[in-house]
């Protein structure tokens, strides 16, 4: 595989952002999802601020490990429709979240959406049998004071707890605060009528891309003032791209310790990220040691990515254009029906080329860009995901 120089940052087309074209690569909704779920009281304007939030969150918190048998359980006195937990050498009752509640039920093998549709007394009965009777004798609390203690989890004796404002200190040692003072920043937003990328967009609640809540943290940044030119359009004009990625946790046990790095094309006004080529996570269970791999594997990870060259994903998409696999509609059918597509698929992916190329597909480039233009006709998120990784597969194999 040959060298490519790897430029400095392009110039712009216009004033105010970058020309792009998100026909190619993948469409990756998660940010997304993020972005539309969140009410505005977990949205955050900066690294400073939500790391304060977090942090704060952590210091007012304790975990312990009790004997389940030691717990008891009450219908709170000012509220029987109310559960409390009386906790060992606690001075009062702590009142568990819905999260930590859902925990508790599932730990004594008790459905928790039918706990809540009983009474509170009824519902404390059986969760204290569950407790006294549970096999495993131990549970790992989590208990936070904001005015009142919480508890915020519950989970078994050996959960590994990663805290959230870890996570977020390891992307403010690469990040600085998010909004512009180093290269990573909240994204910026694709203008649908002209195809322009402007990375220069003021930080709102609208546009944010740092979240928290009571059970997690979800963040998401771009290098997108430094645009990476690997290769030409159809027109003769730059195919750019720019370094992104995303991470998240939860403290109290509601998802994974989780990052994944990618460079994409643009981020729209709704966060979904398009053009996504070499797509790369890593997922770390709140296991017995998951501290230790936080530390030794996934924090690495980011920082090496935050700071690598992107000349071996510009030398890959120049050795992908040029493997030509196909060179009449027989190579083309062929190569297709080999790799497990059907004679309509392989149909629709030569037009889609066609239709956006102006020419049918020869190069191993080509033809992912057609299967991944297909992957969106997608309806069903199962036959899309396969079809994408797909794409990605044969990608993986140039050189």
């Amino acid at each position: 595989m040959g060298v490519v120089e790897v430029l400095d940052p392009v110039a712009p087309t216009r004033a105010g952002g970058w020309k792009v074209d998100v026909s190619r690569g993948e469409r990756n909704g998660r940010v997304s999802s993020e972005w539309f779920n969140r009410p505005d009281d977990e949205r955050y304007l900066s690294l400073d601020d939500l790391w304060t939030s977090v942090k704060g969150r952590s210091e007012r918190s304790r975990s312990r490990v009790v004997q389940t048998a030691d717990i008891r359980v009450e219908a709170a006195r000012d509220n029987p429709e109310r559960l409390h937990l009386m906790l060992p050498k606690a001075h009062e009752p702590v009142a568990p979240t819905h999260w930590a509640f859902g925990q508790l039920a599932s730990i004594v093998g008790a459905p928790a959406s039918y706990l809540r549709q009983l009474p509170a007394p009824l519902a404390g009965i059986n969760l204290q049998y569950g407790l006294t009777n549970h096999r495993a004798e131990q549970v790992k609390t989590f208990e936070t004071e904001d005015g009142r203690t919480e508890l915020r989890a519950v989970t078994g004796p050996d959960y590994g707890r990663i805290h959230d404002f870890e996570l977020v200190e390891a992307v403010q040692r690469i990040a600085g605060n998010g909004t512009g003072d180093t290269r990573w920043k909240v994204p910026g937003v694709l203008d649908w009528s002209t195809g322009v990328y402007n990375p220069d967009v003021e930080i709102s609640r609208d546009t944010t891309t740092l979240y928290a809540s009571d059970r997690d943290v979800f963040l998401f940044l771009v290098d997108d003032h430094n645009p990476i030119e690997a290769g030409r359009l159809p027109d003769g004009s730059p195919d750019l791209y720019f370094r992104g990625f995303y991470c998240w946790n939860s403290e109290v046990g509601a998802k994974t310790l989780g990052m994944a790095s990618f460079y994409l094309r643009a981020v729209c006004q709704n966060r979904n990220l398009w053009g996504v080529e070499e797509f790369q996570e890593i997922k770390i269970r709140h296991s017995k040691y998951a501290a230790s791999r936080f530390a030794h594997e996934a924090a690495p990870a980011l920082t090496r990515f935050a700071n690598s060259s992107p000349q071996g994903f510009v030398n890959g998409i120049k050795a992908a254009r040029q493997q030509i696999v196909a060179r009449s509609d027989e190579d083309r059918a062929d190569f297709l029906r080999k790799r497990g597509f059907s004679k309509a698929e392989s149909g629709k992916i030569i037009e889609k080329v066609l239709l956006e190329e102006g020419r049918p597909p020869e190069s191993i480039f080509d033809f992912v860009q057609g299967i991944t233009r297909l992957a969106r006709d997608k309806t069903q998120q199962d036959a899309r995901l396969d079809m994408e990784g797909r794409a990605k597969k044969l990608l993986d194999r140039v050189g």
